[in-house]
């Protein structure tokens, strides 16, 4: 498989999900890099923020849907 050429902040993904970042947030503490979620090292090494592959994507949603099985 390639490697991704981009990735999506949790902020836009929580856009494009329209779900609540802090509860994106939560779910992603869990996954790993294999699972297509990143952490990102701004300018301060001690903040990262979580990125998603279109793979994390995809594993956000069927994460989401097992949480809310409506």
């Amino acid at each position: 498989m390639a490697a991704p050429s981009y990735i999506f902040t949790i902020r836009r993904v929580a856009r494009m999900l329209a779900e609540d970042e802090d509860r994106l947030h939560e779910i992603a503490m869990d996954m790993e890099p294999e699972d297509g979620c990143l952490r990102v090292l701004d300018l301060d090494d001690d903040v990262s923020i979580e990125a998603f592959t279109a793979q994390g994507i995809e594993n956000l949603r069927e994460l989401l849907a097992d949480l809310d099985p409506n």
